[in-house]
């Protein structure tokens, strides 16, 4: 997960969605902390006007920010991921050769 190789990179990394792709943002910020690889450090929300383009006039929109930090654990389960997608890899290849 592209998210993931982000968090080896930083301490820490903040999502932040509007209206109908909240769900979304909350449902990959608890997927992470159920895997353990994150914890939440901080959750703002909010209201932000947007411009309805069908309307003609703004509209407010909720909004959602969720700062995510890594695990004590994240680098030793991000290796033992690593080298099961290389055994499954290796397996793959045993299978089809």
């Amino acid at each position: 997960m592209i998210l993931q190789r982000y968090m080896q990179m930083h301490n820490e990394v903040e999502l932040s969605a509007l209206g109908m792709a909240i769900a979304t943002v909350v449902t990959v910020a608890e997927i992470l902390k159920n895997n353990g690889l994150a914890v939440e450090k901080k959750i703002m929300t909010s209201t932000v006007d947007v411009n309805d383009e069908s309307r003609g006039r703004p509209m407010q929109k909720a909004k959602i920010e969720i700062v995510l930090g890594k695990t004590e654990n994240f680098d030793e389960l991000m290796a033992a991921a690593a080298e099961e997608r290389e055994v499954a890899a290796a397996e793959d290849g045993e299978e089809q050769g």
